[in-house]
C-alpha cells in the first residue's frame, strides 16, 4: 500500500537521489530550476510516496512570483517536479501525488495561481492546466511555450517575468 507523507519527513539526500534517477544529474540547469533558484520548496505542499518503506516518488511545490510589465505582482505556486522511481513510472503514482498536492493547495486556499512546466496533453487532460494565459510570460531560460502551463482564477494573462518568491 502506498503511503503519502510530507516531504519534510524524508532526508534531502534520498529526495535528491530519486530526482537524479528520475531526471538525470544534469537537471539543475533546466529552466524550472532557474525559476525557483535560491528558495526552499513549500513544506505544506510537498510530499513523498512510500511503498513498503521504500521512497518511490516525490512532488515539490515552490513559491514563485510573476512580475507583470504593468507593475502587478502575482504570488504563484510552481508545481513540480513530480519524480517517480523509473521502474514505477507507469503505475499512476505521479498522478496520485499530483492530485494530493492540488487537493491540499485547494484546501489551503493556494490553488488560485498555479503554474508548471510539463507535458500539455497530460496536465491539461488530468489536471486542467493550459498554456492559454502564459504566452506573454518570460522565464530565465529556454522553454517550449506549449509546456509553460497554468491553472487558477488569479493566473495573470499579461506580459511579465517569472522568478523566485522569497517568503518572510
Amino acid at each position: 500500500m502506498i503511503e503519502i507523507v510530507p516531504i519534510a519527513e524524508v532526508s534531502n539526500d534520498a529526495v535528491e537521489q530519486l530526482l537524479d534517477r528520475a531526471f538525470g544529474t544534469d537537471r539543475h540547469g533546466r529552466t524550472a530550476y532557474r525559476i525557483r533558484d535560491g528558495i526552499p520548496a513549500l513544506p505544506a505542499l510537498s510530499f513523498a510516496a512510500f511503498d513498503t518503506g521504500a521512497l518511490i516518488a516525490t512532488i515539490q511545490c515552490w513559491p514563485v512570483l510573476f512580475t507583470g510589465d504593468d507593475g502587478d505582482l502575482v504570488s504563484m505556486v510552481m508545481v513540480g517536479p513530480v519524480a517517480v522511481e523509473p521502474a514505477r513510472q507507469r503505475d499512476g503514482i505521479g498522478r496520485m501525488l499530483m492530485r494530493h498536492a492540488l487537493e491540499t493547495a485547494d484546501a489551503r486556499g493556494e490553488a488560485d495561481a498555479l503554474m508548471l512546466i510539463g507535458d500539455p496533453e497530460y496536465y491539461s487532460r488530468f489536471f486542467g492546466f493550459s498554456a492559454e494565459r502564459t504566452t506573454g510570460w518570460r522565464v530565465p531560460g529556454p522553454v517550449e511555450r506549449a509546456r509553460l502551463l497554468s491553472r487558477g482564477d488569479r493566473v495573470p494573462t499579461g506580459t511579465g517575468s517569472l522568478g523566485p518568491r522569497v517568503l518572510a
